[in-house]
């Protein structure tokens, strides 16, 4: 009960700070004042921040300071300076005065009052000030100049505004009419002016642009007689040049056909000759393909020969081999079998051992006499083919001899023209006995045949002082 008694006043504070802050906590936004007035001799005011006010010990009250229009129109007419009856609408555009000393003054007159309720307290003062100003003014001043006008307004009015808390921002006239419509004369009477002016202007202007367009009409004719002189003129230089030109162009035409032509002419001749001289080179380079083809086959057909002569020979010689070889087994065979038989009846058979003895001896000398004798005859038969094909290899080159002429000579019958111009016709012509007696040169070295002999065998001189026969061996 103590402690409760000790915090009793604690809590009590503490709930009494919780109801000012929630009852007395305001918040003034930029363009409305808070005045909060009661505890203090000078109140309070707050713009655009927060406050406490005390509950029950203080109020709080609102001045608007956001921009105010004031409509200023004159009910009546007004008159001028120069005693002309006007009408003047304008708007002038107002606001508190924030300052300490303004605020004092606009709290006193126009506290918690709404925007349009402070217009209209600032109307009646405001266009006070204006028809005062109006009667300082003449007609055309007011409607030349309007910003002159709204800023002696301003400056009258500001002072009245000053002594309420007021701040002038801006005064614009709107509209100015008169009781006699002399403003719409005085327009009239400026239109009539400007006409006239545009009027002499428009002539003065037409004047200076027929006179300008005058001059420049002559000197746009003087200037297009001189360009057709000088075009003239240019053509003509222009014409006598093309002539010269062309002269120099036919002259060097005609030089250029000239020299073309018997360029050309050279040229062909050179052609002609390295065709001719190309044609008898190919000619010669075929005719030594030819005879080398000839040579190479020559070359062949004797190496085809002497392949079949030494086969022929080796198969003998093999087969000569094989039939020994044979006897030889035959011969090892029987003795073998006798041996294996007179092994076995050795003492019982000795003299008819003996005997097959002697006959199996009888025969080996008999199958190796007859083995020298084949082998022999082989090669008597091989000597036979020797010379056989020594002649057989004559008689085929003599029959192949026309066909090789044919081809040798084939290349110049291929040979459509020929221009001779250093008379060495008879060249190309002796080129064939040339080529003939190479031809058989070779074939001599290649076979060991002397072709010529052969050749001169149906000769008178032949068959009386070399009359040779040669016969075949048969060899069986």
């Amino acid at each position: 009960m103590e402690v409760f008694l000790k915090v009793l006043p604690a809590v009590i504070i503490i709930l009494i700070i919780l109801v000012i802050v929630l009852t007395g906590y305001v918040k003034a936004s930029p363009d409305v004042a808070i005045i909060i007035s009661g505890l203090r001799k000078t109140p309070r005011v707050l713009i655009g921040r927060a406050g406490i006010k005390v509950p029950y010990l203080e109020k709080v009250d609102h001045l608007h300071l956001g921009q105010i229009s004031v409509d200023i129109k004159t009910d009546s007419y007004i008159p001028t300076n120069d005693f002309i009856n006007v009408k003047v609408d304008a708007i002038a555009k107002v606001r508190i005065d924030t300052s300490p000393e303004g605020m004092l003054k606009a709290e006193r007159n126009f506290l918690n009052k709404k925007p349009s309720e402070i217009a209209l307290d600032l109307q009646d003062s405001l266009q006070g000030n204006m028809r005062e100003i109006i009667g300082t003014l003449d007609l055309k001043t007011i409607n030349t100049d309007r910003d002159s006008f709204s800023d002696q307004v301003m400056a009258k009015a500001s002072k009245d505004m000053e002594k309420l808390g007021i701040e002038i921002l801006s005064c614009n006239i709107q509209n100015v009419n008169d009781e006699n419509g002399l403003i719409n004369d005085l327009g009239m009477d400026n239109t009539s002016k400007i006409k006239k002016d545009a009027a002499i202007a428009k002539a003065e202007a037409d004047r200076d642009v027929a006179i300008a367009k005058a001059e420049a009409d002559k000197a746009a004719n003087d200037a297009r007689v001189a360009a057709q002189t000088e075009i003239a003129q240019k053509n003509n230089e222009l014409s006598i040049r093309q002539a010269e030109l062309k002269s120099q162009a036919d002259t060097a035409k005609a030089q250029a056909d000239a020299a073309y032509e018997i360029q050309n002419q050279q040229q062909q001749r050179i052609i002609q000759t390295e065709t001719v001289n190309a044609q008898i080179a190919k000619a010669e380079r075929e005719a030594e393909l030819k005879q080398k083809e000839v040579t190479v086959r020559e070359q062949e057909l004797a190496a085809q020969i002497m392949k079949k002569a030494d086969a022929d020979k080796y198969a003998a010689e093999k087969e000569a081999e094989a039939k020994l070889i044979q006897k030889q087994k035959d011969a090892d065979a029987a003795r073998y079998t006798a041996e294996k038989e007179a092994a076995g009846i050795r003492a019982r058979y000795e003299a008819e051992a003996a005997g097959i003895e002697a006959k199996g001896k009888a025969e080996a000398e008999a199958a190796r006499l007859k083995g020298l004798a084949e082998a022999e005859a082989m090669e008597k038969k091989a000597e036979a083919y020797k010379k056989y094909n020594g002649a057989a290899m004559a008689e085929m080159m003599i029959k192949i001899m026309p066909q090789m002429a044919a081809e040798i000579a084939k290349p110049l019958s291929q040979i459509d023209k020929i221009n001779i111009y250093d008379g060495s016709a008879e060249k190309i012509s002796g080129n064939m006995p040339v080529i003939m007696k190479q031809v058989f040169d070779t074939m001599s070295e290649a076979t060991g045949v002397d072709f010529s002999e052969i050749m001169k065998a149906n000769t008178y001189d032949a068959k009386v002082n070399h009359n040779i026969h040669v016969e075949g061996v048969e060899v069986k």
